[in-house]
């Protein structure tokens, strides 16, 4: 982290003078070639901090902001080490660029609960070495000793308290000094005014009000709105198509083909929507229009009884489950979700001779940019990507579907276009989280203990078509040739589906408990279904298998699920830590009102260690109504936790949707479900009562976006059985057909 005069005057040159901070990070890699589209050409920062000669701190964010707080969180960093008001830091999205590239990503996206993880110490070091040299800034300028000196609330005070100067009258002045990483010192942690504390978040008060630009707010002059047509079996592909009676609606511009359906262009949405019900699309539907949701069902179960490939063997499992006591097998099964975003998919794109201009809602700017600049055989320095709020993610908006779609059309046309998903459009054409199907199996000692445990996993391959629809492209190099990026994409795309790639696993193969010989198998299947990344991914449904099968070993050995489960976490402190906690806070085994019952969970994803006792009842309609939820989360050193408690409230609703409601189906090879009548999400009169709470930790910060969402579906299915007796090994769970 060695920041010279050279790069400093430079890159605050091209940016109108004043002081600029960035940061060398391990894993952001120089191209070859350079990258000149932001300011300087050999300079790779991935934290950057403007501070201009009128004072103004300008904060350029690298991550996008889909409610999970990173736009309050990350500036607390700066903030904090640069000795300034929180509210006095101005905050940016950065431009899509390979300067922003996440050394985890290997690219610029947010994902994967790493925005504070991975953001922690950068972020930190940058406002501290911008103090750094606006103090020595102020040495100089007073001609006296650096140790004279000392930083305030965005000014620099001399010692003797006589004078001051602000950040701006320095930052001309220290943009021209230079600072080794050896005299940056970061604040302890007694002297943190902001990490740690429940902080407001700044976002509040514009989305209240409406100012905060979302992706389907933008409007740019002259613009067409779009929609297309897409085939309704995954797989499907137009044959012919008669818009004869489409292009004499009122308003319609254009009707034409694109990659992915019939695009609708006209001057308003609703134009261009009613326009589109008018088209004649003959389709050629393929094979995949013979199947249905049995026949998905009867696959996943076939397949479970073949054998698989071995993902994880300790000891023997096949000789010790024949010296066992007791033994216990188990099946569940996972659907088809949609992530049903509260902002449908959207994109607007501007293609020019020389240039593209996209404005979108995107969890993957270098996706975007790659994609784009592959489609319209430019450089990645022709094209722009403009960052905009995000109505939801949840991992749907890492895809680059909508983005392509809005390319192609603004190619066609030579104008902007905005291509807008209806709520339809977005249920029926996801990136689906896949279904899976798992079989489990376990023996008991004498005493009740697990001595082996043995679990096979059916299910597809996450990554495969996120790769193929831009991901991989994102992740390489600039300077490769397009065809050879877009190339390598489908590559991984056929090899994930032929490997054992962890994410579709993650969860299910290394469990924390204390279980001497283990085996953990994988088949792999492929349908066109299109699967993507759904909130805690592999975690979503591992948990809920492993902590169900878990809490049927204690009842089998006649043991409470809490001890029985602490009992075998003696080599997972951080595991037991958690699981104590929730069950002290929820006062475990106390009694409780008639026709109620509690389950209890934990498991780790994300780097985070969390548990759950949920406590449930059942309504008079006959299904199951959760009241309560208690949460404990250890996720190392907190920022912000009042940000923490909502990304668990959040991640609990999520998982709670999802145990109680969520089912894609499909017949004919198409999603029948279309909207929320069909598709219900948890409504407010539904919402349990929710208590966080979070262990203090100096361990590094780890995720918090997703950890909460994987024990609640075994929580709330552990507490029914409590309640009921019966187990339920299908999500969503139900005791009757709907």
């Amino acid at each position: 982290m060695n920041v010279n005069r050279r790069e400093f005057l430079k890159i605050s040159a091209a940016l109108g003078g004043g002081l600029l901070v960035s940061l060398y990070l391990p894993g952001c890699q120089k191209s070859p070639q350079g990258d000149k589209a932001w300011a300087g050409d050999d300079f790779t920062p991935a934290a950057w901090i403007r501070i201009s000669p009128d004072n103004i701190i300008t904060f350029y964010l690298d991550k996008s902001e889909m409610g999970q707080g990173v736009t309050t969180s990350l500036p607390m960093l700066i903030a904090e080490e640069l000795d300034v008001l929180l509210d006095s830091v101005k905050v940016e999205f950065a431009p899509a660029h390979t300067r922003f590239d996440s050394p985890r990503m290997f690219m610029m996206m947010t994902g994967g609960s790493t925005s504070v993880a991975t953001s922690f110490m950068p972020m930190r070091r940058a406002g501290a070495t911008a103090r750094e040299l606006l103090v020595s800034a102020a040495a100089q300028k007073w001609n006296i000793a650096r140790t004279q000196c000392h930083a305030r609330e965005g000014r620099v005070y001399q010692t003797n308290g006589r004078d001051s100067l602000s950040y701006g009258e320095l930052a001309t002045l220290a943009s021209t000094l230079s600072v080794s990483e050896n005299t940056v010192v970061l604040k302890s942690p007694e002297a943190y005014r902001y990490i740690g504390k429940p902080i407001r978040r700044l976002d509040s008060d514009i989305k209240i009000n409406g100012k905060a630009q979302f992706g389907i707010d933008v409007k740019r002059p002259d613009a067409l709105v779009g929609v297309v047509v897409r085939s309704p079996v995954f797989g499907g592909r137009v044959k012919t198509f008669d818009a004869s009676q489409t292009q004499s609606q009122n308003g319609v511009v254009n009707v034409f083909e694109i990659s992915t359906g019939i695009a609708v262009l006209a001057d308003t949405y609703w134009h261009a929507r009613e326009a589109a019900n008018q088209l004649k699309i003959d389709w050629d539907e393929g094979a995949f229009a013979k199947t249905d949701e049995h026949t998905i069902r009867e696959l996943l179960k076939n397949l479970a009884t073949q054998p698989g490939s071995t993902l994880h063997e300790d000891g023997d499992f096949s000789e010790a489950i024949k010296q066992t006591t007791r033994t216990h097998e188990a099946h569940y099964r996972v659907p088809y979700l949609a992530h049903a975003t509260m902002e449908p998919m959207n994109c607007t794109a501007h293609v020019q001779a020389d240039r593209c201009d996209i404005w979108v809602p995107t969890q993957a700017q270098s996706s975007a940019r790659a994609v784009a600049a592959a489609l319209c055989g430019f450089s990645l320095e022709q094209v722009f990507v403009n960052t905009t709020w995000l109505g939801g993610g949840f991992g749907r908006r890492a895809e680059q579907d909508f983005v392509v779609e809005a390319v192609e059309a603004s190619k066609v046309v030579g104008k902007a276009v905005k291509i807008v998903w209806s709520r339809e459009d977005d249920m029926q054409h996801d990136y689906y989280r896949p279904p899976s199907y798992s079989v489990l199996k376990a023996g008991l000692n004498e005493t009740g203990q697990p001595v082996a445990w043995m679990h096979k996993m059916v299910n597809s391959s996450v990554l495969s078509d996120s790769l193929e629809g831009g991901l991989m492209t994102g992740a390489l190099p600039g300077w490769l040739p397009d065809t050879v990026k877009m190339n390598a994409g489908r590559l991984g795309a056929v090899l994930t589906r032929k490997i054992n790639e962890p994410v579709s696993t993650e969860g299910g193969v290394e469990i924390p408990y204390t279980i001497p010989n283990q085996r953990v198998e994988r088949v792999a299947f492929n349908l066109p279904v299109p699967l993507g990344f759904w909130r805690s991914v592999g975690h979503s449904h591992t948990a809920f298998m492993v902590e169900s099968f878990i809490d049927e070993l204690a009842h089998l050995a006649g043991q409470d699920p809490y001890l029985y489960r602490s009992s075998l976490l003696k080599d997972k402190p951080r595991h037991k830590a958690v699981l104590e906690r929730v069950a002290k806070r929820a006062d475990w085994g106390a009694s409780l009102p008639t026709g109620r019952a509690r389950g209890i969970a934990q498991h780790a994803s994300f780097g985070s260690f969390v548990a759950q006792v949920a406590e449930v009842s059942m309504n008079a309609e006959g299904n199951p109504r959760v009241h309560k939820v208690f949460c404990v989360i250890d996720c190392g050193q907190v920022v912000n936790p009042d940000i923490v408690k909502a990304q668990m409230e959040s991640g609990i609703v999520f998982g709670l949707t999802a145990a109680l409601k969520g089912e894609i189906t499909l017949e004919k090879g198409r999603v029948q479900q279309s909207n929320f009548h069909d598709y219900p999400l948890l409504r407010m009169n539904e919402m349990p009562e929710i208590e966080v709470e979070i262990i203090e930790s100096a361990e590094a910060p780890s995720g918090v976006g997703e950890p909460g969402t994987p024990p609640i579906a075994p929580a709330v299915a552990n507490a029914l059985y409590a309640l009921t007796g019966k187990r339920l090994r299908d999500l969503p769970l139900r005791f009757k057909e709907s």
